[in-house]
Parts: C-alpha cells; sequence; structure tokens
C-alpha cells in the first residue's frame, strides 16, 4: 500500500496539469493514523465532487464496544459521529481556492430523526467514514497544493475531533447512547402493553414553521389527559408519564387549527427515534405504522381493492386492478391493502387528505344510492373488522364526522393544543347506525397478496442502470419516475437513494418470476441486515448517500414503479 508520502509527490507531479490527471491519485494511502482511499475522481471540477473513505482501525480510534453493542446503539453512535465529522467539516469548506466545487467536502446532513446510514459505519475493528471532496482547480487546470491543504491540513484535524474517542465529549455520546436506550425501552413497552404508541408529558410537537423539522420556540408542552396516563420507568431517564395509545380505534377530534393534524404527524413520525433537543425524543409509535392518504393519479398494478371497491359498471376486476391514473378512492384504497400487505399494524389516516367517498357514506346518502349501485364499501365499515379480525389499529383525525364515533374505542378532543379524553362524550352522542350496517353485512376480510414480481422489470443497458433521486419527492431508474411525494414518512433524500438500488438489487439478486413482492422485499431485508446496507452498493467501494427506508416504503416503492413486471 502507498504511504502518505506517495501521495505528496504524486500531488506535486500533476500541479498545473489538464484536470484529467487527477485520476491517477485514485488508490489507498496509509497516513499515520489512518488509511485514505479515494476511491472515484470527478470528471471535472463543476462535475459530482470525488469520492473518498477513511478507515481507522479500533486500535486507534478505541470506541468502548459497549456504546455499539446492539443494533439501535450502533445506529446512534454513528448518527452522532456523522453529525460531528459534518460539523467539523463546515469549519474548512470554505478555505480552498478554485473554480467550480472546488475546496467543497461534504459528508451526509442528517435531520431530526436518527437513521441508519452509510455514512460512518462502526465495528468491533474499525471505523470507516464514506464522504466526498471537490478536488480544487483553476477553470480545467489542476491545483493540486490546494488539495494537499484538504487532505494534509484540515482532514488530519476533522479526523482526529470526530473518529478518536479520547478527544470527544465522552458524556455527550453517553447521553446519545442512553437516550436510544430508553427510545429502545419504550418501544418494547408498547408492544408488551397491548399499546400501539406514546407521547410524554412535555413534548414539543409543533414545528418551528411548514418549512422546518425543528421545535416551535416556546411552543406549548403536551399534557396527557389523567384517564390516558401512564407511567414508564426508563433505564437511564427515570419515570416518566405521558399518554399512552391503546390498540384499537383512535380518534382525534376538535375544531380547525386545534392541533389535531400536528399530533397525527408526531406520532406518523414516531416511527423514528428523534435527536436530543428534538421535542419529539419520548414520541414513540409502532414501527409498522403507516400514514395512509388519496393519491390522485398514482399508478396501480394487479392490486387486490375488492376488500373496498366491487361491481365497477365497467365490469373492471377488482381483484387484481390496474390502472395508470387512480382516482382518490382509488387510491386510497390500495394503499391500505398494500400496507396490510407490508405487515403494517396501524394505520394513521387525516381526514384532511382522505377521498371523503372513501371515508364515508351517511346514512341519508344511503337511503337515496342503495348499497347494490355503490361500488365503494367505506372504510368506516372496513375499518372495525382491520382490527378484529387482522389486529390493524388505526388512529385518525375526524373534523367532520361524528359517524365513527360509532366504532371508536377511545375519541380525543384537541382543545387549544390541549388533549382532552371525550370518549364517554362521544359514544353518548352515539347514533349506531354504523354498527347496525356494519353486524348486517356478509363482510369477510379476503385478500389476494399473491402477486409475483417477474425478472425484467429494471433493465440493464449497455450503460447499465441509471438510478437518480429527485430529493424526496421520488427517483428515476432510465428515466422512469417513481413518484412518491405522497408516501409521506420517508424523511430524508438519501432514503431515496436506497429504495433505487434496494429495487436494483433485488432485481438482479431475488427475483426469480416465483417469489411475491413480499417475498423478495423480505429476502432482501434479510440481506441487509446480515450484510449492512452498504452491501447493497453498485460500486464495491460503497457509497456514503445511503439512509435505511423501512419495509413499508420501500414496498410503496415497487408498487409506484409504473415499469414494474407483475
Amino acid at each position: 500500500m502507498k504511504n502518505s508520502l506517495d501521495l505528496k509527490k504524486l500531488l506535486s507531479s500533476i500541479d498545473g496539469k489538464s484536470y484529467g490527471s487527477y485520476k491517477s491519485l485514485a488508490d489507498k494511502y496509509k497516513f499515520k493514523n489512518y488509511i485514505l482511499s479515494i476511491d472515484h475522481v470527478q470528471g471535472d471540477p463543476f462535475a459530482s465532487p470525488s469520492k473518498i473513505q477513511i478507515i481507522m482501525n479500533q486500535e486507534t480510534a478505541k470506541f468502548p464496544v459497549e456504546l455499539f453493542d446492539t443494533d439501535y446503539k450502533k445506529i446512534a453512535l454513528e448518527d452522532y459521529l456523522t453529525r460531528l465529522f459534518y460539523s467539523n467539516i463546515n469549519k474548512f469548506s470554505s478555505k480552498v481556492f478554485g473554480s467550480g466545487k472546488s475546496g467543497l467536502i461534504s459528508i451526509s446532513k442528517c435531520d431530526q430523526e436518527i437513521l441508519q446510514r452509510t455514512a460512518i459505519i462502526i465495528s468491533s475493528n474499525e471505523v470507516q467514514v464514506r464522504f466526498e471532496v471537490g478536488f480544487p482547480a483553476r477553470g480545467r487546470t489542476v491545483l493540486s497544493r490546494e488539495l494537499e491543504k484538504i487532505l494534509f491540513e484540515f482532514l488530519p484535524q476533522i479526523i482526529d475531533n470526530t473518529l478518536i474517542y479520547d478527544n470527544l465529549n465522552k458524556s455527550s455520546i453517553k447521553n446519545r447512547i442512553e437516550l436510544s436506550e430508553d427510545q429502545s425501552y419504550i418501544r418494547k413497552y408498547l408492544k408488551e402493553n397491548n399499546l400501539v404508541a406514546f407521547i410524554a408529558n412535555g413534548s414539543i410537537l409543533p414545528r418551528e414553521s411548514g418549512i422546518s423539522t425543528k421545535p416551535l420556540k416556546n411552543g406549548l408542552k403536551f399534557s396527557s389527559p389523567k384517564s390516558m396516563e401512564i407511567e414508564i420507568n426508563l433505564p437511564f431517564k427515570g419515570k416518566l408519564k405521558g399518554m399512552g395509545i391503546k390498540k384499537g380505534i383512535t380518534l382525534f377530534v376538535g375544531g380547525g387549527y386545534h392541533g389535531k393534524s400536528t399530533v397525527l404527524k408526531a406520532l406518523e413520525l414516531g416511527v423514528y427515534n428523534h435527536i436530543e433537543g428534538d421535542g419529539r425524543e419520548y414520541v414513540i409509535t409502532d414501527e409498522s405504522a403507516l400514514k395512509v392518504r388519496a393519491e390522485d393519479g398514482r399508478f396501480i398494478t394487479n392490486t387486490d381493492i375488492s376488500l373496498f371497491i366491487n361491481n365497477l359498471p365497467n365490469g373492471k376486476d377488482t381483484k387484481k386492478f390496474s390502472t395508470d391514473n387512480a382516482s382518490g378512492s382509488t387510491s386510497q384504497a390500495a394503499n391500505i391493502i398494500e400496507g396490510i400487505e407490508s405487515d403494517t399494524k396501524v394505520f394513521l389516516i387525516d381526514e384532511d387528505t382522505s377521498a371523503t367517498n372513501f371515508m364515508i357514506r351517511d346514512n341519508i346518502m344511503q337511503k337515496l344510492v342503495s348499497r347494490e349501485k355503490e361500488p365503494i364499501t367505506p372504510f368506516i365499515e372496513i375499518v372495525k373488522s382491520l382490527y378484529d379480525k387482522l389486529g390493524i389499529s388505526t388512529i385518525l383525525v375526524v373534523g367532520s364526522s361524528g359517524d365513527y364515533f360509532d366504532i371508536a374505542d377511545t375519541v380525543i378532543q384537541m382543545d387549544s393544543y390541549t388533549p382532552k379524553d371525550v370518549t364517554s362524550q362521544a359514544k353518548a352522542l352515539s347514533k349506531g347506525t354504523v354498527l347496525e350496517r356494519i353486524n348486517n353485512s356478509s363482510f369477510n376480510v379476503s385478500i389476494n397478496f399473491n402477486r409475483k414480481l417477474k425478472k425484467g422489470s429494471i433493465f440493464s443497458g449497455p450503460k447499465g442502470v441509471k438510478i437518480k433521486s429527485i430529493g424526496k419527492d421520488g427517483l428515476s431508474i432510465n428515466k422512469d419516475i417513481i413518484e412518491l411525494r405522497a408516501v409521506e414518512q420517508i424523511v430524508d433524500s438519501e432514503q431515496i437513494n436506497s429504495l433505487g438500488y434496494i429495487m436494483k438489487f433485488a432485481e438482479d439478486n431475488i427475483v426469480n418470476n416465483s417469489k411475491t413482492i413480499i417475498d423478495v422485499v423480505d429476502e432482501t431485508l434479510n440481506y441487509i441486515s446480515k450484510n449492512g446496507l452498504i452491501s447493497i452498493s453498485p460500486v464495491k467501494y460503497g457509497l456514503g448517500s445511503f439512509a435505511m427506508p423501512r419495509k413499508q416504503e420501500i414496498i410503496a416503492c415497487f408498487n409506484r414503479y409504473r415499469n414494474l413486471k407483475l
């Protein structure tokens, strides 16, 4: 292996030459405390920056194994170090001369959620860091002295202040790991105590603005209704009180602007752990919970939506329903079915983003338009059976339909951002007409999930497959767009990056014409669990721009791919 002196000589030899000379640097170099690997060199100063990797042996890094001896602690520590690396590189990014992306040093930018990423990976043997550096140039002329400044002055400082445990704030790291243990404990507590969600007293749910994920300054602290308050004795924080939401059907009601949707949004993102100071550190939701909405125009293929839609006037088969342009009700029906398919145990639904005719049909309308003339069985007539027969709970925000009182187990009124348990009042007002309709119907939960994936959905041409993310809105595979804007629990563009390559990995290694979508996704997730998220990377050196999506989002991505072959 070459060493740092060899790299200095190479840099000196190419100074002032054409930009392509930088390609000769691609190699591994042994420095005093780490290996510097230049994995990929950009083609010009305006192209995507060069890919760099640092590998430090644990004999040097010295992170105690108890900081990462479980998956959730490992993810928490890697997230902490990624944020620290990001903070440290910002001190140097503007200190290099050059055109284009010269001198840019970048690593994954983490938001409020703690996600499994590939930017920093820690093990008992070593710490790996994957990041990017814009190799400096004047026009298309190499400025290797500027790159030398980055690699020999800036990087050693960044690395020393990020990867060597003895140089770090050990108390801060300890707090992060203890928080992750408390969060994991709450998740386990939910499963063992017939609960689907928990919101701690003192949580700050509202955000700074519609474009910010940071907590609202001086925001009203959450306080549980006494009738729903539980106390959990956490390993590190100790006794913590808050609102426990039981399995079953839970409604959030109240006037507009009183906080219903704010609570639902917090629960929606409670499938992820949050960093300290976020305000939602102790807002924990069943990890499989799925936000469902209407999604006009979405693609659906061979999906059994007969649970909700039957006897279409055009005679179309709803047990194998396909469309390139779904209506609001049809799309919401498909989203529910795909949620069941993905092992979701909690549906999160907001009336504001739902199709009205999918959610409800009141008694007067049923008298005018008979059941035989209406293809849609509304969600209100299905939701109870989803729980009774499949064990799937629903948390629903409702502002205009009291019919849901008939089938609700718990009704919470948001009043000036404060929750009140109004279950008994709601039940007193309930007319029971919905229960009558349900009891008089011959409802049966029978769904066909036997959709087998065929090879060839993702075509590799002479130049391979081109996968590109479109922020958090979707991705393209060979220019075929997968629209994911309505998949609201995607929180990071790096999850989108992962989705494309997970699909490509599955196509190349798992799909064999006889496995269903669920089989394929489960096998892919098992592979990732054993080999790490980095293992799906299309290049040997591994991409540092992946963040782990959930099973629910992976299945959502497959189902929205218009070139999907079943």
